[in-house]
């Protein structure tokens, strides 16, 4: 009996050891793992990587990095842009977890862009991609534009709203997420999951033709299964910062 009570107390003590310490050390090496799958496309200090849509080079006017921030430079000009242009990062991104943060100046109007593709007969790349909208929802009219809020911030621009909308006002810092996995597509502002949809199903087909995109690109619904990330010049002060994805 002595034998096997103490041959109980040693597997008791062996299972403590291995549900214990050991297990907080893997979960933790797991954490450890996966926070180290992050990369910064933009980390506050360089544009490497980064250039204009359709070109070779960065912009050597109206972008400038500031406080640690990409910067747009306002030209007062609107939809017609500025003196920098839209940037996109130079790799092609499938399925992935994209994080940053903006702000936007008063009464400004920029975008996230995401799959997008680059061609010489398209001036913007607003025309070959998807868009969350970056946008001063309380005083740039776009806001009450479209269709039950689809231009306001965090929205897939012009086809689906966020909802909630919960973007903060201008010159205050929001955060933005978008998920691509095999077609399916989240936005998240704020923490908050603001829109779920689904590439290349006839729900998508339907959605785009009844939009303003097939007018200045047929082929829009079209979108790839991999493209670039890319952030808009629309002649209005934002601010981007704390740029990373991480790859699915």
């Amino acid at each position: 009996m002595k034998m096997i009570k103490t041959l109980f107390v040693l597997l008791l003590a062996a299972s403590f050891v291995s549900c214990g310490p050991g297990k907080d050390k893997k979960s933790a090496e797991k954490k450890s793992t996966e926070a180290e799958v992050w990369t910064y496309l933009f980390d506050g200090t360089s544009t490497e990587g980064w250039r204009n849509y359709n070109k070779t080079t960065f912009p050597e006017q109206g972008w400038e990095i500031v406080d640690g921030t990409l910067h747009c430079i306002g030209s007062g000009r609107g939809e017609a842009g500025g003196g920098g242009g839209d940037i996109l990062y130079d790799k092609k991104f499938s399925n992935f977890h994209l994080k940053l943060e903006w702000k936007i100046s008063e009464g400004g109007n920029s975008g996230i862009f995401y799959l997008a593709q680059e061609s010489p007969e398209l001036d913007y790349i607003w025309k070959t991609a998807p868009e969350m909208q970056v946008l001063d929802n309380e005083r740039h009219p776009d806001a009450q534009a479209g269709k039950d809020g689809n231009r306001q911030a965090g929205s897939l621009y012009d086809l689906i709203p966020a909802v909630p909308q919960n973007a903060k006002p201008a010159g205050e810092w929001n955060t933005a997420e978008i998920k691509v996995y095999k077609g399916s597509v989240w936005h998240i502002q704020n923490g908050e999951t603001v829109l779920e949809y689904h590439l290349w199903t006839p729900e998508w087909n339907a959605l785009v033709a009844g939009s303003k995109f097939p007018a200045l690109n047929p082929n829009w619904a079209n979108v790839a299964t991999e493209g670039y990330i890319g952030l808009q010049d629309h002649g209005d002060d934002v601010w981007y910062r704390n740029i990373q994805i991480r790859e699915l």
